[in-house]
């Protein structure tokens, strides 16, 4: 298990001033069997005049927000300290064929109706042919989920040139898929899009990665950065199908049916103890951090985002060990 510290501030700059502002922010980890939440707290400034907290349709935290005295600056800053473990699997799951892992077509046993909404296409995630067919290389008949889905990460992380230049918030799966190129949401996208158009069910995870300095360095604060990877629903293994249902029996498993298998393409890894878990959802449009409207005659405006994972040392043990 490891702690962290985590903070994230968002803010806003406008060259005339905002007369309302209006939003909603994904900001709280999620408490899950692998992760706890000890703390959280989110102040936002000027004060909103109204604002409520509620989950959404997917279990995560949602609050809106709607600031109405004029300003020029917007600051939204998120506090927690969470505790998160390396999620466990059950290797008779993975060890499935992937073909079990498709809801749409009645795989993974009766309680797969939980997983159906993930193998269908979103708003982001187009069902292209190229994606169709850069996926099938890795799912080939009756080959184990597992194996599969890791030969995909395998396959985007060496294929796809990490290039915060080559796409935007808005860029589509066709262009990824075109440019090879991208950043931790296409990637997942585009994974998304290949498991999903064969009928795999998987769901885009935001969240955050701590960053581990080179040897001999300091950790550099707020160097940090939201992240964003996927998780492929594992329908349960023999053993399991016929033993009473646990929520708690392994780490690796949620609210859902079965498992959710998660896998990093950016970084070419499964999810261990360094990522935080925010919110899950079909797409990034499901989870944006932070996103809202203003009414203003501003013409000009800046973002600056900032995040930091601060690890909380072991006693005995120092920072960035």
């Amino acid at each position: 298990m490891k702690t962290y510290q985590l903070s994230h501030r968002t803010e806003y700059t406008y060259d005339r001033p905002v007369r309302n502002s209006l939003g909603t922010y994904h900001l709280r980890p999620r408490q899950l069997p692998w992760q706890r939440v000890a703390s959280h707290e989110v102040s936002v400034a000027p004060l909103p005049g109204d604002l409520g907290v509620d989950t959404d349709y997917f279990g995560n935290s949602a609050t809106y927000f709607h600031v109405t005295e004029p300003h020029s600056h917007l600051v939204i800053e998120a506090a927690s300290e969470v505790s998160v473990f390396t999620p466990a699997y059950d290797p008779d799951a993975l060890a499935q064929a992937w073909e079990r892992a498709r809801p749409l077509e009645d795989g993974g046993g009766g309680d797969a109706w939980a997983a159906t909404e993930f193998a269908l296409e979103s708003p982001r995630v187009a069902h292209i042919r190229e994606a169709a067919e850069y996926g099938a290389v890795s799912l080939t008949p009756g080959r184990p989920i597992g194996e599969a889905v890791t030969d995909l990460m395998h396959r985007i992380h060496a294929d796809f040139d990490y290039d915060t230049k080559a796409t935007t918030v808005t860029s589509t799966v066709a262009d990824a898929m075109r440019k090879r190129a991208g950043v931790c949401q296409d990637f997942a996208h585009v994974a998304l899009a290949c498991l999903r158009s064969h009928g795999v069910a998987a769901r885009y995870v935001s969240g955050y990665l701590a960053t581990q300095p080179p040897p001999g360095k300091e950790r550099i604060v707020g160097a940090d950065a939201s992240h964003a990877w996927l998780a492929v629903w594992v329908p349960a293994g023999p053993t399991r199908r016929e033993a009473p249902r646990s929520a708690s029996a392994m780490r690796g498993q949620d609210e859902g049916a079965g498992q959710w298998l998660h896998i990093d393409p950016t970084n070419d890894q499964w999810a261990n103890d360094r990522y935080i878990t925010v919110a899950w959802g079909r797409d990034y449009a499901d989870v944006a951090p932070v996103r809202g409207i203003i009414w203003s005659k501003a013409k000009k405006s800046t973002l600056r985002v900032a995040v930091d994972v601060a690890p909380v040392p072991e006693a005995g043990v120092p920072v960035g060990v």
